[in-house]
């Protein structure tokens, strides 16, 4: 009886392997709920009234926007080999132990529930909202099972030192340590435009099944299309400026 915690635990560890190459994508699997959501309108709104139900949008906006800061707030202090989009397995070159990683574990997946979960709230369908919130908590704990294994192995003593006074996902108040280096914008460029972009893009098309096959059909407001559209131009730039220039290149990120 006693192997059966290990036993527990080297599963979850597995199945968090096979799920981490997937861990940019688990929204797609709600995709058919967030169009039945749009089909059903702003619910919400209809029940509360036209203010609170554009506050409970903005509400899960600033979600979504707290989630990508905490991303952006990570990734913008880290060095190269860690915090990436790595799909074909973990990379670690350094053990990162400042900034938020001080306060908590695993920031870029609490950035991603809260976006994602945002996302779900500004559908206005609160049992979406729920479900997605109870998926993501199993699927996370087995992808941040498999790289606490990997980390483990790979740093020893440091990493569960580190682990043992740092919580897994839900930040401490005390105990901040400032980031062992500076904040670069040319870096979170580089590795946020993705996410800044697949968050807006969400939300637009959201807000645009919403009003063209929902049941008010109303005409949607012209400051979506003006934020898509500069949103899309500067994804492309970046892209750009990522592939065809050294602009975004800095070294050590």
């Amino acid at each position: 009886m006693e192997s059966c915690p290990m036993l527990i635990r080297d599963h979850m560890s597995q199945s968090g392997k096979h799920l981490f190459r997937w861990r940019s994508y688990v929204l797609f699997a709600f995709l058919p709920f967030f169009v039945y959501a749009a089909f059903q309108g702003e619910v919400l709104e209809k029940i509360w009234g036209d203010t609170m139900g554009e506050a409970f949008e903005w509400f899960a906006i600033g979600m979504m926007v707290l989630g990508e800061g905490i991303r952006i707030a990570t990734v913008g202090f880290v060095p190269r080999g860690t915090s990436g989009r790595n799909t074909h397995g973990q990379v670690a070159e350094v053990l990162n132990t400042s900034g938020l990683y001080s306060v908590v574990r695993n920031p870029l997946y609490l950035g991603n529930c809260l976006m994602y979960v945002g996302l779900a709230l500004f559908s206005q369908n609160l049992a979406l909202a729920v479900i997605l919130a109870l998926v993501l908590l199993p699927y996370y704990e087995r992808i941040i099972s498999a790289e606490e294994s990997f980390l483990a192995e790979k740093f020893g003593a440091p990493y569960t030192d580190w682990a043992a006074r740092t919580p897994a996902f839900i930040p401490r108040v005390t105990g901040f340590v400032a980031p062992s280096m500076p904040f670069s914008l040319r870096s979170v460029i580089r590795r946020e435009q993705a996410s800044v972009l697949g968050a807006v893009v969400a939300l637009y098309l959201m807000e645009l099944g919403f009003h063209h096959i929902g049941p008010e059909q109303e005409k949607m407001s012209a400051a979506w299309h003006w934020v898509m559209g500069v949103t899309v131009l500067m994804f492309l730039l970046a892209q750009f400026a990522k592939k065809r220039s050294t602009m975004l290149t800095v070294v050590g990120r």
